[in-house]
């Protein structure tokens, strides 16, 4: 098929891995040590990439005894993120507060839905790369992604939902998807949840047609006995673990891919030896036994970038979905 969509393949990670590059040169943490609990936050309702990005690496950081201080994992809820990164604002210098990061930093500013964007916050390392993933009910009539696009074709009302706001992370994904599917992005029927896990029960309860989420959270709705069935993920190639059964678009006739990164963000204006502190842990805990394993179960790739280089990334990624929101009709004023 001709894919209609502005590109072809839509890809956020922008930039070559890091890691190497980013463990030779860590700045070292010796002056800066948290004092208490690090309130580790995930601006959405439990279940969602955000969610489980909080909670695998605050278990793996504990297990494998990295941190001093306990990571406790804090949900708050709303706007996308927005709720969230309002409330982090205000708390401008704080370096016992991180929160999870993906696209939605960049996206929900840019379609009006935030007054606040990654440049008010404190980068502090990517960490990994997912893939979308769109699932179905394992009675759903549709086998493949072509038989759902015909289907909402022939009735728009069709509803896929997703757990961002919409013009954000999983809206994006799946209009790019059904451009390149031949259909028109803007009139896709998407339905927002706060959070990967309320859209799931939304599948489940029939009120959607089609979720689209991260394939990582999505790794454990999968597998033998499973009540859902995944038509297709946007990886370029095949997946491992339960999604090694899982083609790719491209495999269908559609050729997109969408990569979705995820990090780790600060309050605003983190001293700098706090920030040094935090890529330090970051980077030892990638090169763990404990996280290996996590990371492998989940469908994740590791992504490393310290803190200089993640806010670079996100300034260019923050150019590169302008255009693309501009070209859906989605870019707020």
């Amino acid at each position: 098929m001709t894919a209609k969509f502005p590109a072809k393949r839509l890809t956020l990670l922008a930039l070559p891995l890091a890691a190497a590059a980013g463990f030779a040169t860590l700045a070292q943490a010796d002056d800066w040590t948290p004092s208490r609990s690090i309130e580790f936050i995930a601006p959405a309702n439990p279940g969602g990439g955000w969610d489980t990005l909080v909670r695998t690496t605050s278990r793996v950081l504990q297990e494998e005894g990295l941190a001093d201080q306990n990571f406790a994992a804090i949900n708050v809820p709303g706007g996308g993120g927005a709720v969230a990164w309002a409330q982090i604002a205000r708390d401008s210098g704080n370096p016992h507060k991180l929160f999870a990061t993906s696209p939605p930093i960049i996206l929900v500013p840019l379609a009006g839905t935030s007054r606040h964007d990654h440049t008010d916050f404190t980068p502090i390392a990517r960490l990994i790369t997912d893939y979308s993933i769109v699932l179905v009910r394992d009675d759903s009539p549709y086998s493949d992604l072509n038989e759902l696009f015909a289907a909402i074709e022939e009735r728009p009302n069709l509803s896929i939902g997703g757990g961002s706001a919409p013009g954000s992370m999983d809206h994006i994904s799946v209009a790019g998807l059904a451009s390149a599917a031949g259909l028109n992005a803007s009139e896709v029927n998407y339905v927002p949840f706060s959070g990967g896990g309320e859209a799931m029960t939304s599948l489940m309860g029939g009120h959607v047609e089609a979720v689209i989420t991260g394939a990582g959270e999505a790794s454990g709705q999968l597998g033998e006995g499973s009540q859902v069935r995944a038509l297709g993920v946007s990886a370029p190639e095949r997946m491992g673990g339960v999604l090694a059964d899982v083609p790719t678009y491209q495999e269908q006739g559609i050729d997109y891919t969408f990569d979705i990164w995820r990090g780790v963000m600060g309050a605003p204006d983190m001293p700098e030896e706090a920030v040094a502190y935090y890529e330090d842990l970051f980077a030892q805990m990638l090169e763990t036994d404990g996280w290996e394993q996590a990371r492998d179960q989940l469908g994740w790739i590791d992504a490393y970038q310290n803190s200089e280089e993640f806010g670079t990334f996100l300034d260019e990624q923050q150019e590169q979905f302008r255009e693309v929101l501009n070209d859906l009709g989605l870019l707020g004023q």
